[in-house]
């Protein structure tokens, strides 16, 4: 078994290239759990939620002319694809917001010196997806990873659950900004001026929230607990960024981009939701159903099946899934607890690397191996990754990006990393040394085979692009 490359690629982001011998791989990984930082350094300069808002809001301003100017504009490579509104959304100023919380995201990656909770980081932004091919989500994606995901990832599930659906870009992404109450005061005084059609009821984020986030498909839910939840969930809505007269209605006080609770627009009333009455406590209503789907036997087999999959393969197996979901139930969905049980399993050390590292885990584990900057200072990070086929929070769809073998290992997707392994290499020459640094990237990993294929290359260059191509670094 390959225990120090698996705790460093499979649990990690791949060995830095000043990272110290893993002798204990399970210590080193416990370790790392009480030593996260939540607010890492490559993070500080980013905007907050305000500036973003505001963001948009000079964009609404700006809209107009950007229609007429972005007709004659040549779309750069990550445009492509995209709606033309959503093109000439990323001229804008909201451009620049993906843009540099993409290139902070990985910096962060590169430098951690906590790489298992890094990936635990990108591993629940992916679980409660949202995605930038929306509009409105583009500029809060960044954020929301950052202030809806990190400072939770070590902490409750229920308490990351609701962080995540209370973000305004879960709301904007889902179209719960939109969704009203259809019995509610407003909806009522709508209806009954009888000048338009009263506005209703959106289930977006009540049904993902079962479907994805906690209970899991065919689980036994119903189409009346999705329509009661989605009920219960009417009131939470994003001031100054929704659409519709419910902005009206806003505080005075609101600040463009915070998640309010708007009574007039709640459904009032009692919900029963899988068998449970839920009295109308206003905001409180949806908190009670979240915090009961947070701790559902359901919710920690699903949760203990797909943290199961990332760390050992395509069918995880299912004394691990057992054993997760056991501590996951009995403590409650504490997280820390979740992740030891993972370190202290035996399934994920069992097996050779067999899982395909994502465009995501490929470049950066290369990245962090190497000592000299491998990227030009003016590199588009966003663009990058979207030539690589994992464009940076886009998946395209509320279930994030598949954590299967077949999704990343095609032969397109492959030559895509050769070439960029090519670039790299070529630009940093032989200021890096592939038969010094394969002991220590691939470390228990590294075959007799792909030694002596390096040591053979006709360059350096050719040295660090065979490294980085090689089977085992491929894998995880």
């Amino acid at each position: 078994m390959a225990v120090q490359y698996l705790a460093a690629n499979r649990f990690g982001l791949g060995r830095r290239f000043d990272d110290p011998a893993i002798d204990d791989p399970k210590a080193w990984l416990t370790r790392q759990i009480g030593d996260y930082d939540p607010a890492p350094a490559a993070l500080a300069s980013l905007a907050g939620r305000d500036a973003i808002a505001a963001a948009y809001v000079e964009y609404r301003g700006e809209r107009q002319a950007m229609r007429r100017e972005a007709a004659d504009m040549p779309m750069n490579e990550e445009e492509k694809g995209m709606d033309p509104e959503l093109r000439r959304m990323l001229r804008s100023a909201i451009r620049r917001h993906y843009v540099d919380a993409s290139a902070a995201r990985l910096s962060a990656a590169i430098a951690t010196s906590t790489p298992f909770p890094e990936r635990l980081v990108h591993f629940w932004a992916n679980h409660f997806a949202v995605s930038a091919d929306k509009q409105t989500v583009v500029g809060f994606a960044g954020n929301y990873e950052n202030e809806a995901i990190r400072p939770h990832v070590m902490g409750k599930f229920s308490d990351l659950l609701i962080s995540a659906a209370h973000h305004p870009a879960m709301l904007l992404y889902l179209d719960q900004a939109q969704s009203f109450g259809p019995d509610s005061p407003f909806a009522t005084r709508v209806r009954n001026r009888g000048k338009r059609q009263a506005p209703g009821l959106n289930e977006n984020l009540a049904r993902e929230i079962l479907e994805l986030h906690t209970l899991g498909v065919r689980t036994g839910y119903t189409q009346s607990d999705v329509t009661a939840f989605a009920k219960a969930l009417t009131g939470l809505t994003v001031a100054g960024l929704g659409r519709g007269a419910g902005q009206r209605l806003m505080p005075a006080d609101a600040r463009p981009g915070e998640t309010v609770f708007i009574d007039r627009l709640h459904q009032p009333g009692a919900q029963t939701i899988l068998g449970k009455r839920y009295d109308d406590t206003g905001a409180r209503q949806a908190e009670a159903v979240l915090r009961d789907l947070a701790v559902h036997p359901a919710t920690a087999k699903h949760i203990a099946a797909k943290l199961a999959r990332h760390f050992t393969g395509d069918v995880p197996p299912a004394a691990l899934v057992d054993r997760l979901s056991t501590d996951f139930l009995q403590t409650g969905g504490d997280l820390r607890s979740l992740y030891r049980t993972l370190i202290a399993s035996p399934e994920p050390w069992a097996a050779t690397p067999a899982m395909f590292k994502s465009p995501w885990d490929w470049t950066v584990s290369m990245l962090r191996a190497l000592k000299v900057p491998a990227l030009g200072e003016r590199q588009n990070i966003a663009a990058m990754f979207t030539q690589l086929g994992q464009p940076v929070w886009r998946p395209g769809s509320p279930a994030g990006y598949d954590d299967k073998v077949a999704t990343w290992a095609g032969s397109a997707a492959l030559m895509q990393r050769v070439e960029l392994a090519s670039r790299i290499a070529g630009r940093i020459g032989d200021r890096a040394d592939a038969r010094v640094l394969a002991p220590l990237v691939l470390a228990d990993a590294l075959t007799p085979e792909t030694r002596q294929a390096i040591a053979r290359a006709d360059s350096p260059g050719q040295g660090i692009a065979m490294l980085f191509a090689s089977p085992a670094f491929l894998r995880r």
